[in-house]
């Protein structure tokens, strides 16, 4: 189902019957809700009963191509409208925030901010020191209280197996690291499928 609000467009995926928790799944900076991966990931969730969300960050919204400008802060609103909008269309079950690569960045920093917002974190080849920066985008992570799943690929130019390692230690909960081997940046969507199970343990 299609859903266009003020900060909010994408699509809900809707489980058959009672959805056993909730996703909001959003986009890197140079992609959108349509990318391969987006799509795999929305399906393979709602097939493991989840409701999800995938939608379009506010400034993907604001144009059709080009990286995100300065305005993080909107970007989170959209997510937190996102989060608001499934916990009234599914009381009672937890809700992970998931994003690949920019939309999980931004996703981590609402949750840091909130903790309360969302049950679990799902970040798909988090950006964590692209090519053109030396510092690691970490400043949050001391403060997320959210058990978290990181999933990266062993070629990823943002960020080694081995720098995740280092920043996942900062995070003071539960976290899990996947490895997909020879991954790049940009995830194949084959993971898709194998992503609920890994999930699964931090979600329970």
């Amino acid at each position: 189902m299609r859903i266009e609000k003020e900060l909010l467009r994408g699509w809900l995926h809707e489980p058959a019957g009672a959805p056993r928790a909730a996703m909001t799944l959003f986009h890197g900076a140079g992609s959108n809700c349509e990318a391969p991966l987006m799509t795999a990931v929305a399906r393979a969730f709602c097939e493991a009963r989840y409701l999800v969300f995938r939608g379009d960050l506010p400034f993907r919204q604001d144009r059709p191509s080009g990286p995100p400008r300065t305005n993080a802060a909107r970007d989170q609103e959209g997510i937190r409208r996102a989060a608001s909008e499934l916990r009234a269309m599914a009381p009672g079950v937890k809700l992970c925030l998931a994003g690949h690569s920019y939309g999980g960045r931004m996703s981590t920093m609402v949750a840091a901010e909130d903790p309360s917002i969302a049950d679990a974190l799902m970040l798909l080849s988090y950006p964590l020191r692209p090519p053109s920066l030396k510092k690691p985008r970490v400043d949050h992570f001391p403060s997320l209280r959210t058990p978290a799943l990181f999933v990266h690929g062993t070629r990823d130019s943002f960020g080694t197996i081995g720098d995740m390692e280092a920043a996942l230690k900062l995070i003071p909960v539960k976290t899990k690291l996947v490895p997909i081997e020879k991954g790049a940046h940009g995830l194949p969507p084959n993971i898709a499928a194998s992503l609920p199970e890994w999930l699964s343990a931090i979600m329970e």
